[in-house]
């Protein structure tokens, strides 16, 4: 499992490339406010582990394993988000807030289980009103 840090990261780039832009790490540090050095660092560790190919001013481009990793990563953020905007009625900027700090540390078996929950209250009508 990669450090929250970390997935913070490739879910940037993930949706850089989706949204169809390049990126650099300067543009990576001036995001999350951190030094370049530390940006770098952080681009080796996922080259290293194989989520990203990172060859320094050539840019980044994201692997298959990466794309896998961003897409797991955004599917807990929308799960979570949509729990609690739309069946706790949570104000949606809170919500995607708090579902950010929680995508990290949760596992997969609780995301499904409220995956299911949340398609089962919105299909039968049933929500915190």
């Amino acid at each position: 499992m990669i450090t929250s840090g970390l997935q913070d990261y490739i879910e940037l780039i993930y949706n850089s490339i989706i949204e169809n832009k390049e990126l650099k790490a300067i543009d990576i540090a001036n995001r999350f406010n951190i030094s370049r050095s530390s940006v770098s660092e952080a681009l080796i560790r996922l080259s290293d582990l194989d989520l990203i190919l990172y060859e320094g001013r050539k840019g980044i481009k994201i692997t298959e394993k990466g794309i896998v990793e961003a897409k797991r990563i955004i599917k807990k953020h929308e799960v979570l988000c949509d729990f609690f905007h739309k069946i706790l009625n949570v104000d949606f900027e809170i919500a995607s807030k708090n579902a950010c700090k929680i995508e990290h540390v949760i596992d997969e078996e609780l995301i499904d289980k409220i995956s299911n929950f949340t398609e089962f209250c919105i299909a039968n009508n049933i929500n915190n009103n």
